[in-house]
């Protein structure tokens, strides 16, 4: 399984970007994904995640502002970013978790900055 995430960029403060992850291999229709953030002297902390079944969960900083979607056909998940903060600035991660030959394996995609400017 590979994970290649893109729209990164820089934008100001109330604009909004577009994330997307796309997954390679035959288990992302079962799979949670999820999108992670890194910011400078800051935990990696989670963004959003969509299970298999499309139940979504955010953090409470970007609720309202953030949604997550998927796309089983495409094997695509998407982080659509509205009201960006200077706090949203981070590396964003796409993760997945899933079952690869019954064991749970989780895989991570390289990241893409986000820098929001004030």
């Amino acid at each position: 399984v590979q994970l290649q995430a893109s729209g990164g960029g820089l934008v100001q403060a109330g604009g909004s970007l577009a994330l997307s992850c796309a997954a390679s291999g035959n288990i992302f229709r079962t799979a949670t994904m999820g999108w992670y953030r890194h910011a400078p002297g800051k935990q990696r902390e989670l963004v959003a995640e969509v299970t298999s079944g499309g139940t979504t969960n955010y953090a409470d900083s970007v609720k309202g502002r953030f949604t997550m979607s998927r796309d089983n056909a495409k094997n695509t998940v998407y982080l659509q970013m509205t009201s960006l903060k200077s706090e949203d600035t981070a590396v964003y991660y796409c993760n997945l978790i899933g079952l690869r030959f019954g064991i749970r394996a989780n895989y991570w995609g390289p990241g893409t900055q986000v820098t929001v400017s004030s």
